[in-house]
């Protein structure tokens, strides 16, 4: 039997499936495509999540492309992040090329042009369905590791909340939060002692100024209503493909912290509000995070812990995430672990520190008797990338130098005629594009203030009147001593008594 024989049966052997699949392209061996050792992903593995990783221009985004597309075809929805703004093309489909067609003649595979149901969503003040979460739905421990406050700190946050709950100040927005917070130190203090003990306003200015500096990054923008329902992310058009949500981020990419803020408020709420899947065969939603190194930047321990946990946990509810990012060493071990598939393409050895990578990521693979893998991952070609996944027992299949099936839809963006029909025709602009601002907790409160000092200023008035009663009771009283006295004086003075006697003295003087 000749190598590449034995190649083709490992191959097909080890990514053998039952179930539903989508295939990635065919396997490679000394530089040659082997037709027809297609390389395929159970969709029942899917939710396992996976990393596509690379050098700059290897082809990394065409790769999230070609997967997006086929899990459309198969009807589940996908969620992208477009930071660098190429990934609109996927509306229109492919112009088709003759390296196209020699490119899937090897592989095995016919090629078919074709575009996709896409929904352009946005963060920013950029065109799209706007995204937005209310400071409530974040809760006081997801904040307080967004903000990434101190104990004392996040404990004087889960009093803020706990107040606002039994007062029932709806905190929505930014504003919100920052007027309860001033509130607390200033005009609410007393109330607030009473019931929840002292805050400090050392404390309460440290949290103002974090808050100030997620503002800085655009977050304002971000909460408030009307609240993004999650559900929508999970719709299916009227020919059973699966809506590619776009999220257009590329004004963003210098304000990690809102890009955080972002991710874990939709994994949060996706994780509170899925039901648990169970073992299905497929996924409910897919995430594709490009440039994921974006989300662990600047990410203090407490993020990263519960970004740990949520991808542990989302993938019960039948969501896979997938990072996309230049080096798996991007990604922290802790996520590194959970991930399923992995498709590598080529990494670049010009330093030191490349090469120490490249040994890294080497290790991170299974061991084939076909590959030398840290030799392998200089080696591959732009389209070219090792693939790894779990077969549908959740065992990691056969190494595979794979070369990758091309994008069915362009791979370009939509003109700015062709991008702006398409937000003409999205069916959620009308339900999340008009601004809303419900009366919530700084309206409340400063018409609370305002109710507390009309009432201080009346009391004061009052208390004024009953002052100048007084000194006008006290004058009216003193006069009338006064006119008693007078009339005493003059009395006397007129009285007969008085003359005889004034008379007597004057004769005696005249004598």
């Amino acid at each position: 039997m000749s190598d590449n024989q034995a190649f083709f049966d490992h191959i097909n052997e080890g990514y053998k499936t039952k179930g539903d699949f989508i295939t990635m392209g065919a396997a490679m061996l000394n530089g040659e495509t082997i037709t027809n050792a297609h390389v395929k992903v159970p969709l029942k593995t899917l939710n396992r999540h996976g990393l596509i990783a690379g050098a700059t221009g290897t082809g990394k985004t065409k790769t999230l492309q070609v997967i997006a597309e086929n899990l459309s075809d198969k009807g589940i929805p996908v969620l992208l992040m477009d930071i660098k703004g190429d990934l609109s093309g996927i509306a229109a489909a492919s112009p088709g090329h003759p390296k196209i067609d020699e490119r899937h003649e090897k592989i095995g595979i016919p090629f078919e042009a074709k575009d996709f149901p896409v929904e352009i969503l946005s963060l920013s003040e950029q065109d799209g369905v706007r995204l937005r979460a209310t400071v409530s739905e974040f809760g006081p421990v997801l904040l307080s590791r967004i903000l990434d406050v101190t104990e004392t700190q996040a404990g004087i946050i889960s009093i803020i909340f706990k107040y606002c709950d039994d007062n029932k100040l709806p905190l929505l927005d930014l504003k919100d939060l920052k007027k309860v917070l001033q509130f607390a130190t200033q005009e609410g203090k007393k109330e607030l002692e009473k019931d929840y003990g002292r805050i400090s306003t050392a404390s309460t200015g440290s949290i103002l100024r974090k808050i100030v500096e997620l503002e800085q990054q655009g977050a304002d923008l971000f909460f408030g209503e009307k609240s993004f329902d999650v559900q929508d992310l999970c719709r299916i058009d009227e020919n059973g493909r699966g809506v590619i949500n776009i999220i257009r981020l590329t004004d963003i990419q210098d304000k990690p912290k809102l890009f955080s803020t972002f991710m874990l408020s939709l994994l949060a709420e996706i994780y509170g509000t899925f039901p648990e899947q169970g073992d299905s065969g497929r996924p409910e939603l897919i995430i594709f995070l490009d440039e994921a190194h974006l989300i662990f930047k600047q990410a203090s321990n407490a993020l990263m812990d519960q970004i740990e946990s949520i991808v542990k946990l989302i993938r019960s509810k039948g969501v896979g995430l997938y990072f996309v990012t230049q080096n798996p060493t991007d990604v922290p071990d802790g996520v590194l672990g959970q991930l399923g598939l992995k498709v590598q393409h080529a990494l670049r050895a010009f330093t030191a520190k490349d090469r120490k990578a490249i040994k890294l990521t080497a290790e991170n693979y299974p061991i084939s008797e076909y590959y030398d893998t840290k030799e392998i991952l200089t080696s591959l070609g732009i389209g070219e990338a090792l693939v790894s996944a779990l077969d549908e027992k959740g065992r990691p299949t056969p190494l595979a130098a794979t070369m990758l099936r091309a994008p069915m839809s362009r791979m370009d963006i939509l003109t700015p005629d062709e991008l702006k029909s398409l937000l003409k025709k999205s069916k959620l602009s009308s339900k999340y594009n008009e601004e809303i601002d419900e009366e919530s907790a700084y309206e409340l409160l400063n018409e609370k203030i305002e109710k507390a000092q009309a009432e201080e200023a009346k009391a004061a008035a009052k208390k004024e009147r009953e002052k100048l009663k007084k000194t006008s009771s006290s004058s009216r009283s003193r006069s009338r001593r006064t006119s008693t006295t007078e009339k005493a004086v003059i009395k006397v003075l007129t009285s007969a008594t008085f003359i005889r006697g004034a008379l007597g003295v004057l004769n005696k003087l005249l004598k």
